[in-house]
């Protein structure tokens, strides 16, 4: 087996390739719009799976599908292809498919990606619904009291119960917990009814998804390279970020410490990586800064895509040791800047000046820069990328179709399950109370009318008894009062019955 994954040819004629040993070190694929970002992409990701090792991408424009179908030696690039093949010294050019599993969120285009509400967490939760800091304590404190209740939360309305519950209990939660108040949980209500609109219901529920098929080989030992197809998600710029994040997280926590493996255990790719980054608050920006650095201890390489590398945080962008460089375009100022940034962050080759040829490399070209085996980063080269092996641009259905109906998951996820959870739970209660308040009330009037029995004094010998029906004030008035303290008896009861879930 290979040790290295093959990029492409520099200038001097030398062969750039990844060392498969350092490719959980993180890396970086930049460049302007039209300059070979997804078709670099989508070499690493099938030299990745040849070489043993499962990989995720998100699809954000629908070309990666191209992936699971070999190229074609009737395509009009294929005397380009070979031609570029021939010039970089590739002489095992060949035309070859990657074993491929397709994913859609909304389960149109893909296997159904789900997971449940427990899952996300209140953190995640908050941030997908662009809570304040008090409206992301009162959602804590919701899932605080699921937890001890052991109501399962799954799904969208399994919150939605949860949030009417604390709504209507909300003096009693206060007392325990702090301040929770009915505007707070009704400005929640409000976001959670938004992101259902935003489509974000399909996401939430069973069967949630296990990350062991991520992580799955074919029978010749070639890792799947998962597509997540974004076309439709990537309009809803918060829920894409969430979701990649939260798969990260999930990642960071289930997978056990490996060091460096010879070959990593996972490549997650990161398109349109600005998403995660734009408007994040510095809570979200430290947790993803935390899982990209211990991740790698993992085995899992995580690779940003993006337009400017200043789209990324320092921070983050420190822990990216591999780099491909696509060109820049400096038209103004603040591009100039980024260009010189950029060049600044290669080791520099006497060959060429770098900032000046990030400007002038072409289509399919980059500047190229990959860590050792001893972690150093090599000296930046200029690099024409190798050809694909499959297909440049999208499948058709039918090849989606066929691909898909071979999956190794089908079935797993393609029906949902909607099991007894808090939704339901918190519905039995609610009924359960309502019929013991209307018993309890119901008592209480009776005694009522016994006490006022004994209380009502001996009718006079010779008084002449009314029949008129009407009643009189004092009696209206009186029954009246009853009847108003029949009902604060059942509210009483009620807010008591459900309240007994503090206590």
């Amino acid at each position: 087996m290979s040790e290295t994954l093959f990029i492409g040819g520099a200038d001097d004629g030398s062969p750039q390739n990844l060392l498969l040993r350092a490719a959980n070190r993180h890396g970086l694929v930049a460049g302007a719009t039209g300059t070979g970002k997804t078709v670099t992409l989508q070499i690493l990701a099938q030299g990745f799976a040849e070489a043993g090792t499962p990989v995720f991408c998100a699809d954000v424009k629908g070309d990666l599908s191209g992936l699971c179908v070999p190229g074609s030696t009737d395509h009009k690039l294929h005397d380009k292809l070979l031609s570029r093949a021939h010039k970089i010294g590739f002489d095992n050019f060949s035309y070859e498919a990657a074993p491929v599993i397709f994913w859609d969120i909304f389960g149109d285009k893909g296997h159904p990606v789900r997971t449940t509400i427990a899952e996300m967490g209140p953190v995640l939760l908050a941030r997908l619904m662009d809570l304040n800091p008090t409206q992301e304590g009162v959602l804590t404190i919701g899932f605080e009291i699921a937890d001890r209740e052991n109501l399962l939360l799954l799904d969208l309305k399994d919150l939605r119960s949860l949030l009417v519950f604390m709504a209507d209990n909300a003096r009693d939660i206060s007392a325990e917990y702090g301040n929770v108040t009915r505007a707070s949980v009704g400005a929640i209500q409000r976001r959670l009814l938004v992101m259902h609109r935003e489509g974000a219901e399909t996401f939430f529920g069973e069967p949630a998804l296990s990350l062991k098929d991520f992580m799955r080989t074919d029978d010749f030992g070639r890792g799947f390279v998962n597509i997540l197809d974004a076309t439709q998600l990537i309009q809803n710029p918060r829920l894409y970020s969430i979701f990649l994040l939260w798969l990260l997280s999930e990642l960071f926590e289930e997978l056990p410490e490996v060091g460096d493996p010879e070959i990593p255990k996972l490549v997650f790719f990161f398109d349109e990586a600005h998403l995660l980054f734009k408007h994040a608050p510095k809570a979200l920006l430290e947790k993803i800064e935390q899982v990209v650095k211990l991740i790698r201890s993992k085995g899992v390489g995580v690779y940003f895509v993006t337009q400017n590398p200043r789209d990324i945080p320092e921070s983050v962008l420190a822990q990216l040791g591999n780099r491909i460089q696509h060109a820049l375009r400096a038209y103004t100022p603040n591009e100039r800047k980024a260009v010189r940034a950029a060049a600044q962050s290669f080791r520099p080759n006497p060959a060429f000046d770098t900032e000046t040829t990030i400007t002038e490399l072409g289509i399919g070209e980059a500047l190229v820069s990959t860590l050792d085996k001893k972690g150093r980063p090599s000296m930046v080269a200029r690099t024409l990328i190798r050809p694909p092996s499959s297909r440049l641009g999208p499948a058709g259905q039918e090849e989606r179709d066929e691909v898909q109906t071979a999956s190794p998951v089908a079935g797993v996820y393609d029906t949902d399950i909607d099991r007894d959870s808090a939704y339901e739970n918190l519905a039995i209660r609610k009924e359960k109370a309502a019929k013991i308040a209307e018993k309890e009330a119901e008592k209480a009037k009776k005694e009522k009318r016994a006490e006022m029995r004994t209380k009502r004094p001996a009718r006079r010998a010779g008084t002449r008894r009314r029949t008129s029906r009407r009643q009189s004030i004092g009696e209206a008035a009186l029954k009246s009062a009853i009847r108003t303290a029949s009902t604060q008896v059942t509210r009483k009861l009620v807010r008591g019955i459900l309240g007994s879930l503090f206590r």
